[in-house]
């Protein structure tokens, strides 16, 4: 092997060689890099609500002085959800319905003294496939009623530095809400009851009480008027929530988003797009490179075509022949590969002191790390069964 060797590198180029390890280490770089800057920044626009999708997003119709004159009550027509779903960035559209009955929500440590605190009221229900949650914590039976809820963030913020602070009594943290005491006095169609509450969940982006459509229907049967009734809000599963054709249509319907959800949207999907761009660009210049030292590879087998097939003639097999130029293009590619990933963690340690300052820890290094053995695989791969097929070539015409 080593006379093999010798005789064979005379004529291996090292400035082809180091050209393809270096355009090779910069492509990989840039791919890798970008995949990971992508996985340790995703967790900064990922909504802190775990039972809304990011897919989706909350829409109503604007309120305006003169609609409001008018008497307009702002619901959304069987028409207009039927154009939102015809949409090409719309995969299903969600009913909100409204209760039809009045409510009485206390809160509070009892619900029987003064201190508890108590407004009125209204539910909202959303098609159960939009909601991220637990089965068993979302269900309701009117053999022995207590009613799931998903509240706003609001609320929580007003009795903790409102009602709270007013009346002397404990604050309450999000972990401790569940069991936070909460009843509801329904009124409507001649009964009246009431029921104890349990929070489920907590919303930033919906300023009301969701409840299950299984208590909704059962409810508004009980108390409410029977009146069919159109949705004040819809929510709809879209395909690229920050989609710029999705904030035209919403202007030019006069249609709100709740919260700030398509502002994120927006900066992750320009986020996104520029990632893939970047990845494009080193995924170009690996390919290049590829290319490069395939190259150098057949100028160099053909510059000792004359030697191979003189060590074919002397009993050499294909294999063995082939052997120096293998084991060349696995070391310089795994050279390469670790110097990109120590490349990478070295340059993910500057930009996360800035991420950090964001609410994030990042992501894993794994993802990034299985693309960069992938390709380097795949590179490698192409290069062995180029230097086979070359010296097979000789092979056949040696006999």
């Amino acid at each position: 092997m080593g006379l093999m060797w010798k005789l064979l590198r005379k004529n291996v180029s090292r400035a082809q060689l180091v050209g393809f390890a270096v355009a090779n280490l910069i492509g990989l770089s840039i791919v890798i890099l970008a995949i990971q800057f992508y996985t340790d920044v995703k967790p900064v626009f990922n909504d802190e609500e775990s039972f809304i999708s990011k897919d989706f997003l909350i829409i109503s119709k604007s309120v305006t002085t003169a609609g409001a004159i008018m008497g307009n009550s702002g619901a959304f027509t069987d028409a207009e959800v039927a154009d939102l779903e015809r949409q090409p960035w719309c995969r299903r559209v969600g009913r909100f319905v409204s209760s039809e009955y009045s409510t009485l929500a206390a809160m509070g440590v009892s619900q029987n003294n003064r201190r508890a605190m108590r407004t009125q009221f209204f539910f909202e229900s959303i098609p159960s496939e939009f909601i991220d949650i637990d089965p068993d914590e979302w269900e309701f039976d009117p053999e022995n009623p207590e009613v799931p809820v998903i509240v706003s963030r609001d609320y929580l913020s007003l009795y903790n530095f409102g009602f709270a602070a007013a009346q002397g009594l404990p604050r309450v943290s999000e972990g401790q809400a569940g069991n936070l005491p909460m009843s509801f006095t329904l009124s409507g169609n001649g009964h009246s009851d009431v029921m104890p509450g349990r929070i489920v969940g907590f919303s930033n982006r919906l300023n009301t009480i969701i409840v299950p459509e299984q208590f909704m229907r059962w409810s508004n049967d009980r108390y409410g008027d029977g009146r069919p009734q159109q949705p004040l809000r819809v929510a709809l599963e879209v395909s690229r929530p920050g989609d710029v054709k999705i904030d035209e249509y919403m202007k030019e319907h006069n249609y709100e988003i709740a919260g700030d959800k398509m502002s994120s949207s927006k900066a992750y999907y320009f986020m996104t797009i520029i990632i893939s761009i970047v990845i494009i660009v080193g995924v170009i210049i690996s390919l290049l490179s590829f290319f490069v030292l395939m190259l150098s590879i057949y100028l160099l087998l053909q510059k000792n075509t004359r030697k191979l097939q003189d060590l074919l003639l002397l009993g050499y097999s294909p294999a063995q022949v082939s052997k120096p130029y293998r084991l060349m293009v696995i070391s310089i590619n795994a050279t390469v590969l670790l110097v990109a990933i120590l490349l990478m963690i070295v340059a993910r340690v500057y930009y996360m002191d800035t991420l950090s300052q964001l609410g994030t820890k990042g992501g894993s290094l794994l993802p990034a790390i299985i693309v960069a053995v992938v390709i380097m695989a795949a590179i490698t791969i192409g290069n062995l069964l180029a230097i086979r097929r070359k010296v097979a070539a000789l092979w056949l015409h040696k006999s």
